[in-house]
């Protein structure tokens, strides 16, 4: 697909090329959109917001970088002002500095399918899913996501090793009750 031309038609308000672009990159963005939110209709809300400020920020994007990741940053930066803004999530947005027990390096051994990691993911409390994926599914430092969210880097830090201790506590769960299923133990 040639995006430089998709892109230039976009900005002459071609409606096909704004359909295209908008088909060709609504499936991945509605995931990076979910990721972010408990519900798929507020996801579908994220998507629709996002590419908004896509149509409207085109003439920004300098063919400078990927198309695909350009669009996904107004996506996460869509999503993180979606939550705070709306009180369902804002709340939950709540960063305290308590102190955790260190996350053992050990990995459990891993046989959960991606659509189960993703639900167990979209399980955590908002604070610990935002950062969990910004930090570790998008890519940004701690000290990029202090910036984003407003909050200390160390803050970053706690939230994100707690919820990967959260995960791979569940993780573990998830591993045992399926052995003991295929084991035919009763739980």
């Amino acid at each position: 697909m040639d995006y430089r031309k998709l892109v230039k038609d976009c900005l002459k308000h071609i409606p096909e090329a704004q359909w295209e672009l908008y088909n060709h990159f609504a499936p991945a963005m509605m995931g990076v959109c979910y990721r972010y939110t408990k519900t798929h209709s507020n996801a579908e809300d994220v998507l629709q917001e996002g590419f908004v400020k896509v149509f409207n920020n085109l003439s920004q994007y300098r063919f400078e970088g990927d198309l695909a990741a350009w669009i996904r940053r107004i996506m996460v930066n869509t999503a993180l002002t979606y939550l705070k803004k709306h009180k369902q999530y804002a709340e939950d947005l709540a960063f305290d500095e308590i102190k955790l027990h260190p996350v053992s390096p050990e990995n459990p051994q891993l046989l959960l399918q991606a659509k189960e990691i993703a639900d167990l993911i979209r399980q955590l409390p908002t604070g610990y899913q935002t950062i969990f994926n910004l930090h570790a599914v998008e890519g940004f430092t701690h000290v990029q996501i202090g910036e984003m969210l407003g909050i200390d880097t160390g803050t970053s830090r706690s939230q994100y090793a707690r919820a990967r201790a959260l995960l791979m506590t569940w993780i573990q769960n998830v591993e045992t009750v399926k052995e003991n299923f295929y084991a035919g133990k009763r739980i």
